[in-house]
């Protein structure tokens, strides 16, 4: 099936603006950079890039009969929160495991912020103290036998809804709606920056710049940020669900080494936890331009964008675009960041 036969169910306002940082270009004294803003694209709980995922997911949801959707995350998971907004939407139950990901030791790391907003719709949020992991979790499996026994029937939602078959299909589809972009305002982007944890939202770019360069023959440098801190796990994952959802979308070859790019160096040592170079750009998108990052996705990335630039490995006379994902409801968890 081409990109287009794919059944999809608007969550969106339409194409996610793009912004000019131009104050932020100014600083940086490099590439123009711009921000696709996904952060604003939904009216669902606050948007984010999973609404766009879950935009391809919903269909088979709902041709399944389910009733309750069961998904993953930690405890301040972005993920989890637009999937209790996908259910309150739907009018389906959601079920959610919350699992400890992040050594964060705010005594209100599980009661604010995205698991706050999630209990808000309805969701039904359950602790677990397992650390971080992207792979598939026992505790999210025993959460859709629980369903199952209840008498309910449930749907699976992996983390991110990276490692679910149409995972990859909202950000394929994400890069057709840039091209687009492109043309109405008379711009190029031959550098795209993300966030890189489970994985989806990168390969599915992967996957859909690809074939924009089979129809059109331009090409252009796509870098994940890794901020998971596992990266080779990441880098594998991505690779996996990339090829994956090429073969989906009919590609019709395989990709290039070259095209699938994860940098390390800007995660630090924990996931979740952030470093000096994630205050530091977090600090600047805020001050430069009232952009809000926050400590795990965002701020992660943008520092990777701002070095990158800083030391040329991003040419001067290249047009950067920024994927900004969400996740500022996460900040509320983080506030002694801020003392």
């Amino acid at each position: 099936m081409n990109l287009a036969d794919f059944p999809r169910y608007p969550l969106t306002f339409g194409p996610s603006p793009l912004q000019h940082l131009k104050r932020l270009t100014q600083h940086l004294g490099g590439a123009q950079v711009w921000a696709k803003r996904e952060d604003v694209a939904s009216g669902l709980a606050f948007g984010g890039n999973k609404v766009r995922k879950l935009e391809y997911i919903v269909p088979d949801i709902l041709a399944s009969g389910a009733d309750t959707l069961v998904s993953i995350g930690g405890y301040q998971s972005n993920h989890t929160r637009q999937v209790a907004a996908v259910a309150a939407h739907l009018g389906l139950k959601a079920r959610l495991v919350q699992e400890k990901w992040v050594p964060w030791d705010d005594p209100t790391n599980d009661r604010v912020g995205n698991i706050l907003l999630s209990r808000m719709m309805g969701a039904d949020t359950r602790l677990d103290d397992a650390g971080f992991d992207i792979g598939i979790r026992d505790s999210w499996r025993q959460a859709l036998a629980e369903v199952e026994a209840a008498g309910g029937t449930p749907y699976a939602i992996p983390a991110g809804a990276s490692e679910h078959r149409l995972g990859g299909l909202g950000f394929a589809n994400w890069a057709f709606e840039v091209a687009e972009q492109e043309k109405s305002l008379g711009v190029f982007f031959d550098t795209v920056i993300v966030c890189t944890v489970t994985g989806s939202t990168h390969a599915g770019m992967i996957a859909g710049f690809a074939a924009l360069e089979e129809l059109t023959g331009v090409r252009r440098r796509i870098i994940g940020i890794d901020a998971s801190a596992t990266l080779r796990q990441t880098q594998d994952q991505v690779e996996r669900i990339a090829r994956h959802t090429a073969a989906l979308i009919e590609l019709g070859r395989d990709l290039r080494d070259d095209e699938i790019q994860v940098l390390d160096g800007w995660a630090g040592d924990l996931y979740g936890v952030p470093v000096d170079s994630t205050m530091t750009a977090m600090a600047l998108g805020a001050q430069l331009e009232a952009m809000i990052t926050d400590p795990v996705y965002e701020g992660k990335s943008l520092a990777g964008l701002i070095d990158l630039v800083e030391s040329g490995d991003i040419p001067r006379d290249s047009t950067v675009l920024y994927a900004h994902l969400g996740g500022q409801p996460a900040l509320n968890a983080y506030h002694s960041l801020w003392p």
